[in-house]
């Protein structure tokens, strides 16, 4: 390719909306252009680097016994309906209607699709196992698109799916994925590794994340250096200890506490009731129901773990208002003492006649590091009131026990007990053992040896392909721009003549190396723009261009031409052995 015949609109600066450096560098370089928040063009050169990235994809795939399909990003409601994520995945559903009125819904994955295609395909057990993939344009309705390709409205994913005959099977194609994208990472230049994760909307009891460290990476990581425990923090434990039990005291005593509406308040003079004594009370709104969650004071909730638990992601914090109405009180004084509860006796709050119905039978999800704990203070359900003496069994009257909070850094690791660290990180792919969930609603069946119909056992695979390619830019970069890897490098070659006379020796010579390296099989691209040596220099390195061959007539007056690593000293070869040379350092 002639530099000339190309289109690569190089910036000096990126634009003010540009966050973050691999995004400014996807902008600088030429590579893509924003049309809206969240959508973007991919112009020549971005969209040659995406299918090297692509084409590694398909290679590891084709390799580990995937089927290459291709699924419509156009879907019908109903089967979205059918699995239950029509509700628990809305927020980030893309509707519309057609000339007909009826409602579709834009892909932002293809479990749904995938598997009503097993179900009427897939028939006995003779069929399985089978592994499904494609690379396809999704669709997410993101409330706040950022960061370029990595956050974004449309984006290019690799999607995969394998139905299996036993949980066995299922954890066979599952490890031969997460093999796969060991493999893919490795070859796309990105120094990614695995971590435990949370399964999110997707569902399954069993996943794990691929993460590219980077200071920029809207995930933390939580990991363990002495025996490599590592896990998503929306999915990470930790070894410290539960709540010290204290000697039973007498029943619950109420205490006024005027003012007062937050931990570190109750924690100062004159109540002097430390955090790790306290029980956060917290209401949130789940399908227009309330949900209750302790956590101790000095906690934080994870609210991915709470989704999880609840099987949804549409929830929020309930309001002041919902707060009085479920329990009586504002927050700061809210608490979950049995007594002060619909129903109970004892104690109740100032406005009973505020409670909700549902309050009798309200959910109470409690975090395991309260567990036995007692002489705890939490709010009286009346605003300006605390109770103190309070024993989790005794008094609260817990739904059920989950680890809900936050691990923070130096807390013991779970398995070795050596301090956790933490560092962000950006996800690039996530694998799933889904089970038999989206098997058993969409009727994905088949008939084992004994004639017995049984629902398939699935996994499902996800890469973000075109976040995979800005990822590689975040990690592979210095002050003067990208740095790719060859094996997705848009050229891995770019030949800088410092003259362009169509006559010249120096521009006959970066010709002819051209033929011969393209004859090879590399990619090429020659720079024969009529520009300043430091112009067309920085536009190479801002590019990214693995190898530049620069020749100029002092050079040339030697025999000689210049050969620049992207990251490398310089060195001078003779003219005749430079396609050699190249080779060479292409390995």
């Amino acid at each position: 390719m002639l530099w000339s015949q190309a289109f690569i609109p190089t910036l000096r600066e990126a634009p003010a909306d540009a966050e973050i450096l691999s995004h400014k560098l996807l902008l600088r370089a030429g590579l893509i252009r924003k049309l809206a928040g969240g959508v973007y063009t991919f112009l020549p050169l971005g969209l040659r680097a995406l299918r090297k990235v692509e084409q590694i994809i398909r290679e590891e795939m084709d390799r580990a016994g995937a089927l290459e399909l291709l699924m419509p990003a156009l879907q019908p409601p109903e089967i979205w309906q059918q699995t239950g994520r029509y509700e628990t995945a809305g927020n980030v559903l893309f509707k519309l209607k057609d000339s007909g009125n009826r409602e579709w819904v834009l892909s932002p994955t293809a479990e749904e699709v995938i598997t009503t295609i097993a179900a009427n395909e897939i028939n006995s057990y003779r069929q399985l196992p089978k592994n499904f993939y494609q690379i396809s344009v999704k669709f997410r309705d993101e409330i706040r698109p950022r960061f370029g390709l990595m956050r974004a409205k449309e984006f290019i994913m690799k999607d995969a799916y394998s139905f299996d005959t036993t949980d066995d099977g299922a954890m066979a194609s599952y490890k031969k994925m997460y093999d796969a994208y060991a493999r893919i990472f490795a070859r796309c230049g990105l120094k990614a590794f695995p971590v435990e994760a949370d399964t999110g909307v997707i569902g399954g009891k069993f996943s794990h994340e691929f993460m590219v460290p980077a200071e920029t990476g809207e995930n933390e990581v939580v990991y363990c250096e002495a025996c490599g425990y590592a896990a998503n923090i929306e999915k990470a434990t930790s070894g410290i200890p539960k709540t010290a039990a204290r000697e039973a005291g007498a029943a619950i005593e109420k205490f006024a506490t005027p003012g007062i509406v937050t931990i570190e308040a109750l924690s100062k003079a004159p109540y002097s009731v430390p955090a790790n004594r306290q029980i956060k009370t917290l209401v949130y709104m789940a399908d227009s129901k309330p949900v209750i969650i302790l956590i101790r004071g000095d906690d934080q909730l994870n609210e991915a773990k709470l989704a999880g638990i609840i099987g949804t992601t549409v929830f929020r914090p309930a309001t002041p208002e919902e707060c009085v109405a479920t329990l009586g009180a504002k927050p700061g004084s809210l608490g979950a003492v049995a007594a002060t509860l619909k129903g109970g006796t004892g104690f109740q709050p100032v406005n009973p006649e505020h409670r909700l119905e549902a309050c009798a039978t309200l959910a109470i999800y409690a975090d395991e590091r309260l567990r036995g704990a007692n002489d705890m203070t939490t709010g009286a359900n009346e605003d300006g009131f605390h109770f103190k003496i309070v024993s989790i069994e005794r008094d609260i009257k817990v739904t059920e026990w989950f680890d809900l909070r936050t691990v923070t850094a130096g807390e013991p690791c779970a398995k070795c007990g050596k301090p956790l660290k933490i560092r962000r990180a950006i996800e690039v792919g996530h694998v799933f053992k889904l089970g038999t969930e989206y098997s058993e609603k969409l009727g994905a069946t088949f008939l084992d040896e004994a004639g017995t119909r049984k629902p398939a056992v699935m996994g499902c695979y996800g890469i973000g392909v075109t976040r995979t390619m800005q990822a590689v830019i975040e990690q592979c970069n210095d002050k003067d721009g990208i740095i790719w890897p060859l094996s997705v490098a848009p050229y891995t070659v770019c030949i800088t003549p410092l003259g362009v006379a169509p006559e010249s020796a120096v521009m006959k010579l970066a010709e002819k190396i051209y033929v011969e390296l393209t004859a090879r099989g590399v990619d090429v691209i020659l720079d024969d723009r009529d520009e300043r040596p430091g112009v067309k220099f920085k536009d190479s390195e801002l590019v990214g261009f693995p190898i530049r061959v620069g020749i100029g007539e002092k050079s040339l007056a030697k025999g000689e031409v210049e050969l620049k690593p992207r990251v490398g000293a310089l060195q001078a070869v003779k003219a005749d052995e430079a396609v050699d040379a190249v080779i060479k350092l292409l390995g």
